[in-house]
């Protein structure tokens, strides 16, 4: 098939979920990724991207409904869908539809890619976070603005905006006064809530000059509105967090995911801990709890920011230490085992390297977290080719409205 006779429209009857927010379809042998659809609706597909035609698989978006599923809602963000941001992608999901479709695509990539069957597909659920239900969950924000000054959030795969603010994720009312502000062009801009109800905003922008050449390339942070550090409260413990680093962008994600890791820890007094990808140190802090003071926790993150928010919080923890490095070097220099490491890698997941790091130290019990469900999906492949078995694994619904999941599996050797 030549490019011209590509067709630009298509009618298809969706199958099942794929990781990435589309479902599968078939067209004439060919895979055809639909988003914005459900399995089992016939729907027209407006295909997308610049693929060849003699590709195995096209993409496309559901542009008209023609026989929906029973699981199809009017969408629950305004600003979201085909020609709208990027923000929501499941929007269109009754929530428990969307919570079966997270599960379903975790099981299947955890078989297909890491070799470990969870359980069957049809009776895989991720379970809710908290009681937040599937709007204004989230905290944390991040807008880019257009060159001539708006704020908004990007279309999906694109550098175009979308200027209206009202996403479904966040609390009502949290960004209505930027969308009429205007901002400098090419900026973005950070908004936080933190566990008080404070909004904090920063705008960073990458400086074009400056009296040194050093300064060149650098970003500066200018804060509008609040602080520059917004007060995150966890289990009883405080963290001053900048609102340009990372946090959980789930309200109730840091005390659920804590609580998890916790119970499958089983540290006692006197053990030793590895908290890896720690972050501003939340796991750190729980693990420190079990072992005492004749015990020991190495956490250990590349930011700056974050460790510093670490050592402030947990400064009064005697057995935490707090390691601003690779964890792959932090790894090949450890000369004690730990009883546990808990891993908290970012999406692309922690990888074989680290793994062997980690098998080869003799680590016998490891709590890995995942937030993209194929890397997960391997890394787990990879504890099991080195002797490690799932004892436990959960799927999580962090991030309503969207495609994406957090798991969370505790290993044994």
């Amino acid at each position: 098939m030549s490019a011209a006779d590509r067709p630009t429209e298509l009618t298809l009857t969706t199958g099942p979920p794929a990781n990435g927010g589309s479902c599968v379809a078939r067209h004439d042998g060919r895979v055809v990724f639909v988003r914005h659809a459900l399995p089992g609706e016939t729907v027209r597909v407006r295909l997308t991207g610049g693929a060849a035609p003699t590709t195995s698989y096209w993409t496309g978006d559901a542009v008209e409904i023609l026989e929906p599923s029973p699981g199809r809602v009017e969408s629950l963000c305004p600003i979201a869908g085909v020609d709208g941001a990027g923000c929501c992608d499941l929007a269109f999901a009754e929530p428990v539809t969307a919570r079966r479709l997270k599960g379903a695509v975790v099981a299947n990539q955890l078989e297909r890619l890491g070799g470990y069957r969870w359980r069957d597909e049809s009776e895989a659920i991720a379970e809710p976070v908290g009681d937040a239900g599937p709007a204004g969950w989230r905290t944390r924000v991040r807008l880019a603005t257009s060159e001539d000054g708006q704020a908004g959030f990007h279309r999906y795969h694109s550098d175009e905006l979308v200027h209206r603010l009202d996403c479904a994720q966040l609390p009502d009312g949290l960004l209505a006064d930027l969308a009429h502000e205007r901002w400098p062009g090419g900026a973005q801009i950070h908004v936080a809530v933190d566990s008080d109800g404070a909004r904090h905003v920063a705008v960073s922008q990458r400086r074009e000059g400056g009296r040194r050449g050093s300064d060149r390339g650098r970003t500066a942070t200018r804060v509008v509105d609040g602080a520059y550090e917004a007060v995150q409260r966890v289990a009883g413990r405080t963290w001053q967090i900048p609102v340009t680093a990372f946090w959980q962008a789930h309200r109730d994600a840091p005390d659920c995911y804590s609580t998890v890791v916790g119970r499958w820890a089983q540290l006692s007094a006197g053990m030793t801990a590895w908290d890896l990808y720690g972050g501003a140190g939340i796991f750190a802090a729980t693990m420190a709890a079990a072992v005492g003071d004749t015990g020991r926790v190495l956490t250990v993150d590349t930011s700056r920011a974050s460790a510093r928010a670490a050592r402030e919080a947990l400064a009064d923890l005697g057995a935490v230490t707090v390691l601003t490095d690779s964890v792959r070097r932090a790894l090949t220099a450890q000369r004690q085992r730990a009883d546990v490491a808990v891993l908290d890698p970012p999406r692309t997941g922690a990888g074989r390297e680290v793994i062997d790091l980690l098998a080869a130290a003799g680590v016998p019990r490891i709590i890995h977290i995942g937030c993209e469900a194929a890397s997960f999906a391997r890394d787990i492949g990879l504890y099991l080719a080195r002797g490690y078995r799932v004892e436990d694994l959960r799927v999580f619904d962090s991030f309503p409205l969207t495609h994406h999941v957090e798991c969370i599996a505790v290993l044994q050797r």
